[in-house]
């Protein structure tokens, strides 16, 4: 019988240069700038939190973070440049929940998000709210429900077009409360927001920042934060979960990831730079302005980050195969 003991000892020898090769390579890291791939057009909140934290980032890792705006199908093409690249610490990718939702939405994608991305770590998360046209008569979420649920009735919903976060949380809500909306698709979250304040739109599912102020000023009307607590800027206003619907707690959130294969001890070194970012007033300050909040510390792990991806593929998932919603 042949001998597999010298197969068995050269296998061990790669794996423990494979690892030492990659031990070496994190002492190193990083030798080069980085670039952060942010899957949106320059100008919004996802673009703006990626700059704060590219400047941050930079000065803990001691390398330029290049930031670089790749947009189009609600966050795909740039996933997708990012999933392409050396998964060697020098492309990040910046995104949020439309890299959960593409994975079913998009069924041709050239990427698999569960499979080719590894998290780095949570960054913020912020309040949505279902808010609506002030000349709707509820004033709750339980008020609003049974409205929509008036025989004859259906409600007019915008949202900032198919796959938009806006949308499926809406879809969601009307599932979870068992009512029926018409989905209204605008051309970008503005002109829904401006349609839903002149009462040619009924409901909407908005940022809670966003709608804060309009829903003080009586422009519209607040019926509840969609989670477990209540929004800072709208104290008054109620949660789903107060309402009785838990699973309808929703987050809107950041997360860093690197492509799969990322040696660890990498991963760790930008954790930790991510981690030390948070402390910034700058960061800080941004967060506040866009009505977001860091993680807990707890859970700002790589393995956080991945077990979020990983649920949010399953739940939208599921949602968007249960109303067959399809991109255009």
């Amino acid at each position: 019988m042949r001998d597999s003991r010298p197969i068995a000892t050269l296998t061990l020898v790669a794996g423990f240069l494979v690892s030492a090769m990659a031990s070496a390579s994190a002492q190193t890291y990083p030798s080069r700038p980085i670039t952060m791939v942010v899957p949106f057009a320059a100008g919004g909140t996802t673009d703006a939190i990626a700059r704060i934290l590219g400047e941050n980032l930079s000065q803990s890792l001691g390398q330029q973070i290049v930031i670089e705006n790749v947009g189009g199908a609600g966050g795909s093409v740039g996933a997708a440049r990012a999933a392409r690249a050396v998964a060697d610490g020098y492309t990040l990718l910046l995104h949020q929940p439309g890299l959960a939702a593409a994975q079913t939405l998009y069924p041709n994608l050239s990427y698999n998000a569960e499979k080719d991305f590894t998290g780095v770590g949570l960054i913020n998360t912020s309040a949505s709210t279902i808010a609506g046209s002030a000349k709707v008569p509820a004033n709750n979420i339980k008020e609003l429900v049974a409205w929509m649920k008036e025989p004859g009735r259906n409600a007019k919903m915008a949202h900032a077009g198919v796959g938009a976060f806006g949308h499926l949380c809406g879809v969601l809500f009307v599932q979870e409360v068992g009512a029926k909306a018409d989905q209204i698709p605008y051309r970008g979250g503005g002109p829904a927001l401006n349609d839903t304040v002149a009462g040619h739109a009924d409901i909407s599912c908005l940022s809670a920042a966003i709608a804060a102020e309009l829903i003080k000023t009586g422009k519209l009307k607040g019926f509840g934060i969609l989670g477990k607590k209540r929004f800072p800027g709208l104290p008054d206003t109620g949660t789903t979960l107060e309402a009785g619907y838990p699973n309808l707690d929703l987050q809107f959130w950041h997360a860093l990831f690197v492509p799969a294969g990322t040696p660890r001890p990498v991963i760790d070194k930008l954790n930790a730079a991510l981690r030390t970012s948070f402390a910034n007033a700058k960061v800080q300050d941004a967060f506040v302005k866009n009505g977001m909040e860091a993680y807990p510390a707890s859970e700002q792990t790589p393995e956080a980050a991945t077990a979020m991806l990983k649920s949010e593929i399953k739940r939208w998932g599921d949602v968007i195969r249960a109303n067959n919603i399809q991109a255009n």
